[in-house]
């Protein structure tokens, strides 16, 4: 962290009942958009951000964090500017779809160390790592190394980190990816806990049924906008109102086609 950075004074945050909030908020690559023109209010509690694969999540995500700068509008996380903003960072949790662990630590070493980045003393880095490894179900592999660890056991490591030392927002991206159906649901029971405990959380996921269960907010988003905010029954009834194309390669089209043809909706 810059010293510049360091001795910039706190940001006072803006009075605000939600979360975040995003207004006209744009960020391109180059000639490539990766979020336009998107402006959504997300409220207290968990809120799941869906959208196929790149359809700008990720982005959004990152622009939350402060990750990334806007190019265009902006956005306000607790009350506060994301961007650079060292005192926000502190009660922002975030759980990245890319793997980011060091192989030669300890899933229990890993977290200490960020946690010690962060200003908290050795002791209770230590007994935080243990905590948030425990509840992530990692209390028998915590102590062993990154690299002897599976994919699922990786992004529970991840997820971890996220919660270490207790946030007051959390975003995740994709993390119910990779995890079997026991981890699964574990990790719902840990989301519902944090909940109940005054943290928000916003989870991605490019599956709609992966969010059921887990909260009824959702935030739909395709090539970068905005698409529909509600309930998932109101998001299907949405999606099953627009017509869809699929593309079937077949060595027997008229075959196929007669087949399809019988299909009710075709």
């Amino acid at each position: 962290m810059s010293e510049a950075l360091m001795d910039r004074p706190a940001e006072t945050p803006a009075p605000t009942s939600c979360v975040i909030e995003a207004r006209e908020l744009g960020r391109w690559y180059g000639e490539v958009v990766g979020l336009s023109d998107l402006s959504v209010t997300i409220q207290p509690g968990i809120t799941g951000l869906i959208g196929p694969n790149g359809s700008g999540k990720s982005t959004f995500m990152k622009l939350i964090v402060g990750e990334l700068k806007p190019s265009r509008g902006g956005v306000r996380v607790l009350g506060h500017n994301p961007f650079a903003n060292r005192v926000l960072y502190r009660e922002l949790g975030f759980c990245p779809q890319q793997d980011a662990l060091y192989d030669h630590l300890s899933a229990h070493a890993f977290l200490t160390h960020l946690l010690r980045i962060t200003g908290m003393n050795a002791r209770d880095s230590k007994l935080r790592a243990q905590q948030a490894l425990e509840r992530v179900g990692l209390t028998d592999a915590m102590h062993r190394k990154c690299g002897n660890y599976s994919k699922g056991m990786r992004q529970r490591v991840r997820i971890a980190q996220a919660i270490a030392h207790e946030p007051k927002l959390i975003i995740f991206d994709e993390p119910l990816s990779g995890l079997d159906p026991i981890a699964r649901h574990q990790i719902r029971s840990v989301f519902n806990d944090l909940v109940s405990k005054g943290c928000s959380l916003l989870v991605s996921s490019h599956v709609l049924h992966e969010l059921q269960g887990l909260t009824d907010r959702i935030v739909l988003i395709h090539r970068g906008r905005l698409l529909a905010q509600g309930g998932i029954s109101e998001i299907r009834r949405l999606l099953s109102k627009h017509p869809r194309r699929i593309s079937i390669a077949s060595d027997a089209p008229v075959d196929l086609a007669v087949e399809l043809l019988r299909l009710p909706g075709v």
